[in-house]
């Protein structure tokens, strides 16, 4: 098996994971957050995709008050994450 083959597919299936996780039913959200994994999931560092994770894991409303801006994480990284998602969003 090709190692790299298998890397690639991995990649995939991660991507595919967390593009399910995105869809919450709440328009507002699945619009922002599949605007981000469109335009900005590719650049993320290690250390953004787990905060991006860890992100996802917030309730719906908490989530959509994070990408708002009406309420900020308070770990750093996950806060750094759900401003790039609100710009990705953009007007």
């Amino acid at each position: 098996m090709d190692p790299q083959a298998s890397s690639q597919d991995r990649t995939l299936h991660e991507r595919a994971r967390l593009q399910w996780q995105c869809r919450r039913g709440m328009l507002e959200l699945d619009a922002m957050l599949q605007d981000f994994m469109d335009k900005r999931y590719d650049d993320l560092t290690p250390a953004e995709l787990q905060a991006f994770e860890m992100l996802l894991k917030a309730p719906d409303q908490l989530l959509l008050d994070y990408l708002m801006g009406h309420a900020i994480p308070i770990d750093t990284e996950v806060a750094n994450v759900a401003q790039q998602i609100r710009y990705a969003a953009g007007p």
